[in-house]
């Protein structure tokens, strides 16, 4: 039984590894649509409906691991929409 640490556990590890993404398109889509995904399914009630939603997610984890991964062999130049860092 999946309880409620957990899918905020998994929420958070999403988004961490959404931010992982060099690129900025591939970054705010990854967080855009995990964020959608835990607002569509913010009313499940059912258990085995927890439990697939949450399998899911850990495959989405595993999914995001490997892409930033790659994502990160490959660098971009960044775009006009993203802040540069200074040096201060």
């Amino acid at each position: 039984m999946v309880d409620r640490s957990q899918i905020l556990k998994l929420y958070k590890n999403l988004l961490q590894k959404a931010h992982g993404f060099d690129n900025y398109n591939f970054r705010e889509y990854a967080k855009r649509r995990t964020v959608d995904m835990f607002k569509q399914h913010k009313s499940l009630t059912n258990p085995d409906e927890i439990a697939k939603f949450y399998n899911e997610g850990i495959d989405n984890l595993a999914l995001l691991t490997r892409q930033t991964a790659i994502s990160q062999m490959y660098t971009f130049d960044k775009l006009v929409v993203e802040s540069l860092k200074r040096h201060q």
